[in-house]
């Protein structure tokens, strides 16, 4: 389905299949469940300490933060969750609205007994993140964006794929992600395409875009409210959500951090993990 709609939201669509290329080199904890409004909601869990959770974006998976659980995890009790519709956990035929992933989130984190996280998103995880704290900043130790979706669309929509039917189309959606292009090998191309089929979240995917198209709630007007401590990091070379994206963030959340990884687009976690996991663990430290 073709849809004239800001690049913004595609980052995440191909990262469903980011695990088969982190897996190369990073074995994953074993997965767990919990059952959050009836659904099952599986995650990952490694480590001990002040808690710290991860939602990845649209159409993406847990396994986006593979490269990250670890040096995290010496320090941290570390959550990464496939968030409802996604991934493996279950994908109720509802609406998705950013609402739907703040409920969810609330309460799983009550399910684990946990008060009060930092809680760190890519792409539309990081709009998520950004209105979980306005909504309950009691709950907030740390707010974490990263290459965020949420602030109005800047620039001209255009005609694009979101959910890739093909191989060419799905490396057109690569392309668009990655700064080193060299990673887009024919392998990896196809493992995208197969993986994101294997999730089957298109409906997911096509409701939250008909959500937006009917009037996203954007959070410009809430930044200046954010009392948490906040860091933003973003790829310099981001085709999806422009760098100036971070500059906003940054100058209307009082207080907070900037982090810019240059030769780096969309998913910094990913593209430069050593230097966004020392940037995060500086700023968890503080």
């Amino acid at each position: 389905m073709k849809i004239s709609f800001s690049r913004v939201l595609l980052a995440a669509l191909i990262a469903t299949a980011l695990t088969a290329a982190s897996q190369a080199q990073l074995a994953p904890p074993p997965e767990k469940t919990a059952v959050i409004y009836g659904q099952n909601i599986r995650y990952f869990e490694a480590g001990q300490g002040p808690a710290v959770i991860l939602l990845h974006g649209l159409g993406s998976v847990k396994e986006i933060w593979l490269a990250n659980l670890g040096p995290l995890s010496a320090q941290y009790h570390v959550y990464a969750i496939d968030q409802v519709g996604f991934g493996h956990s279950d994908k109720p035929l509802l609406d998705y609205r950013i609402g739907t992933w703040v409920d969810f989130l609330q309460s799983f984190m009550q399910s684990q007994n946990i008060a009060k996280a930092t809680v760190v998103g890519n792409s539309l995880g990081g709009w998520i993140a950004l209105d979980f704290t306005v909504q309950h900043p009691e709950m907030v130790d740390k707010l974490v964006l990263v290459d965020a979706a949420g602030l109005t669309w800047a620039g001209s929509a255009s005609a694009v794929e979101l959910n890739p039917s093909s191989i060419s189309e799905t490396r057109t959606l690569l392309e668009g992600v990655f700064f080193d292009k060299t990673r887009l090998t024919d392998q990896f191309v196809e493992s995208v395409f197969e993986n994101h089929m294997r999730n089957n979240d298109g409906y997911t995917i096509q409701r939250t875009l008909a959500g937006f198209a009917q009037g996203a709630p954007f959070e410009d007007q809430k930044l200046a409210s954010i009392h948490t401590p906040t860091l933003v990091i973003w790829g310099r070379q981001d085709q999806l959500i422009n760098v100036d994206r971070a500059e906003k963030f940054h100058t209307g959340i009082p207080g907070s951090k900037l982090v810019i990884f240059d030769q780096c687009g969309h998913v910094p976690q990913i593209e430069k993990s050593e230097q966004f996991n020392q940037a995060l663990l500086d700023f968890l430290g503080k």
